[in-house]
């Protein structure tokens, strides 16, 4: 995943140093008085998206099987945990049931 997120941040500078070289000679129109910078960066984010949307289609894929593996993992120890406490739940139940139960009385005269 940060392998992803960092190429994805890559595409994005680029794109950006691109486009604020490509504003700054001109050839692409400057923003409206102080939003320059604003410009340059949004124009750079939406330049960016799609061409790391192709580009990054395998790495993506990879990031999302690791991810899905993850949780799959999590789950299954979730379920592991569950299934102790109900076996632990349960036999600490089956013996506060034998506790309570009530005990045969002797007759008298004997102990055991």
């Amino acid at each position: 995943m940060l392998r992803y997120t960092l190429m994805r941040l890559g595409i994005f500078v680029a794109c950006l140093v691109v486009v604020w070289g490509l504003v700054y000679s001109g050839l692409a129109p400057r923003g409206l008085g102080d939003s320059n910078g604003m410009w340059v960066v949004l124009l750079a984010l939406v330049i960016s998206a799609p061409i790391s949307f192709v580009v990054l289609r395998k790495e993506r894929d990879r990031a999302s099987v690791g991810i899905v593996n993850r949780v799959d993992r999590m789950k299954a120890g979730l379920e592991a945990d569950r299934t102790q406490e109900d076996a632990a739940d349960d036999a600490a139940r089956a013996r506060a049931a034998k506790a309570a139960q009530p005990r045969p009385s002797s007759p008298q005269g004997q102990t055991s």
